[in-house]
């Protein structure tokens, strides 16, 4: 089901936030879509139809959640902020970079890149941006050259991107029909394996378990996370410790695997098919898995293997160009529009291959990146006035509060409204491992 089919189900305008881009309203329409796709499942199950509606305000908000979260009363910091390994910068030719040192790792690669000194700017300045970018990525880190819509047009990955769509949903493989739900929510028994982290990825797994899904988060334990995006993304999931470069957690997730109805990674190409838990390997274990792959570029093209975040899709898109305006000087939107799209579409992919399976059979193979996002964000044109925004509403009716063991939560709920199957997260945000590597 294409996300426009839902636009019937929205209600309200942008600009509501100050962009030229109405990104309230793209929002909107993947969450309705994500409603309608669980309206669908539902329908398949139990014969019963139901009301789908979306407020493009809410909607907009969400792509913010993080920053609407308060644990005990506080907000909690973020990984980058303060950070100047993460931002915009104008190099030699009078290009703009954007910098995305944020995890341990990717900084010392990004400090080698540039050379010894704490004075970002002035290092960045030493380069040229396209030649920035190519080291960057040859180091393995993060880093995108900031590009006019037009020139990423005439990219090749953007012609790899453009052929994916919004979501690409692929069938792999043959298996037999299988029902979706247990009559009580739209994904009640769907079990989903959620190999994500930081924001896009987490969001797809959160959306799922809105809707019923027991949604399991694995995470290896010295993977560098971002403690207020697993806050804001964790809810209705539970989290476990597998460790893929040890013989034995390799042998516990293909377990794990065996059971799954949907397999949802977000790391960058092949990181995973190195592991053995490639799209094929995983049908192969289990016929009838839903595959979802969520990443900055896109599975296809000359980028598909690099690493990539929000801001960097907005910066070799032309979004970041776009929302700088005439002056020149790039800027980058208010809000993480890329990431939560993304993952809401995700969870538009992953319940259609699950009513595909219901009705058809098969193994199917989602794709979904940031980069397919923006492409859409573009489509849709600057046609807001930033001046105009009237900011996010008073959130207070979709606010909920949950008790995690971290402390008191304030935060989002669910923004989609369903009629007969209202969603919501029946267990609060855990921390990272708290529990065991199985199936509840």
């Amino acid at each position: 089901m294409p996300p426009d089919a839902a636009r019937g189900d929205i209600v309200g305008a942008d600009p509501v936030l100050a962009s030229p881009f109405p990104l309230g309203e793209v929002a909107a329409t993947a969450l309705a879509a994500c409603g309608r796709a669980a309206a669908e499942l539902w329908a398949l199950r139990t014969g019963e139809a139901q009301r789908v509606r979306v407020d493009v305000g809410a909607a907009a908000a969400s792509l913010l959640s993080f920053a609407h979260q308060r644990l005990d009363g506080v907000t909690p910091r973020r990984l980058q902020e303060g950070n100047p390994l993460v931002d915009l910068y104008e190099c030699r030719d009078g290009r703009w970079i954007h910098l995305h040192g944020s995890f341990p790792a990717l900084a010392e690669r990004t400090r080698a890149v540039l050379g010894a000194g704490d004075d970002i700017a002035a290092l960045v300045k030493r380069w040229d941006a396209q030649a920035l970018e190519d080291a960057l990525a040859e180091a393995s880190t993060c880093g995108a050259m900031v590009r006019t819509p037009e020139e990423w047009a005439a990219h090749p990955q953007h012609d790899a991107v453009q052929a994916l769509g919004r979501i690409a949903v692929t069938k792999v493989a043959d298996s037999e029909p299988e029902p979706v739900g247990d009559g009580m929510r739209p994904l009640g028994g769907v079990r989903v394996l959620d190999l994500t982290r930081v924001l896009a990825g987490p969001t797809c797994g959160r959306s799922l378990a809105a809707h019923g899904a027991d949604v399991l988060l694995v995470n290896a334990p010295d993977l560098p996370n971002a403690g207020p995006f697993v806050l804001d993304t964790s809810h209705g999931k539970r989290s476990a410790f597998i460790d893929l470069d040890t013989p034995q957690g390799r042998g516990r997730l293909g377990e794990l695997v065996a059971g799954c109805d949907v397999f949802t990674q977000g790391y960058r190409s092949d990181a995973l098919e190195r592991r053995g838990f490639g799209v094929e390997d995983v049908v192969a274990v289990r016929p009838g898995a839903v595959y979802v792959t969520v990443n900055c570029y896109g599975d296809d093209g000359p980028w598909r293997a690099r690493p990539g975040w929000e801001q960097l899709a907005q910066a070799a898109s032309g979004i970041a160009h776009v929302q700088g305006g005439p002056e020149g000087r790039p800027r980058l939107v208010p809000a993480a529009a890329c990431d939560y799209t993304t993952g809401y579409l995700a969870a538009v992919g992953a319940m259609t291959a699950l009513a595909l399976r219901a009705t058809d059979g098969g193994s199917y193979h989602v794709q979904a990146s940031l980069c397919q996002t923006a492409q859409w964000i573009l489509d849709e044109g600057p046609r807001c006035d930033p001046a105009d925004a009237t900011g996010v509403p008073d959130l207070d009716r979709w606010m909920v509060t949950s008790h995690t063991p971290e402390g008191e939560l304030r935060h989002l709920g669910p923004i989609i409204e369903m009629s007969a199957t209202p969603p919501r997260w029946d267990r609060p945000s855990p921390p990272l491992g708290a529990d065991q590597p199985v199936w509840s």
